[in-house]
């Protein structure tokens, strides 16, 4: 046990350097504020990175399965006009099924190229001059 002599106005508390907060504290949690808010910084930076390239992996693999898909698709169709064309080969002749379904998809691309088209020249008037 350490012996503390009687409590004396250089000794206690509540003399005049007591209440005062070292200026070195202050410095020294200001740096260590700093240097958290820099770990911080860093750790959100890789946290970022990673998740930024995992998206993209996962984005690639989406892609190529999304166009593996139109491919099947595309297929599909060709099968359905091939199958088209046997089909009604019996009723018009082989070439007469081959003509009417050629003829049918040509209307068609027709009506899509000009729906696209319409679609399309809307959005050229919609950012063309103003002739006020």
């Amino acid at each position: 046990m350490t012996e503390q002599g009687p409590k004396t106005e250089e000794n206690s508390p509540d003399a005049a350097g007591g209440d005062e907060v070292p200026a070195a504290s202050l410095v020294d949690d200001l740096s260590s504020l700093i240097e958290d808010g820099q770990t911080y910084l860093a750790a959100e930076i890789a946290f970022q990175k990673t998740r930024l390239s995992f998206a993209s992996a996962q984005g690639k693999a989406g892609a190529v399965f999304l166009l593996g898909a139109l491919a099947f698709l595309h297929l599909a169709l060709i099968a359905l006009v091939v199958g088209l064309v046997f089909a009604l080969a019996p009723i018009l002749t082989p070439f007469g099924a081959t003509a009417a379904v050629t003829l049918g998809l040509l209307v068609l691309a027709a009506l899509f190229a000009f729906a696209g088209g319409k679609r399309l020249s809307a959005i050229s008037r919609a950012f063309g001059k103003d002739t006020e």
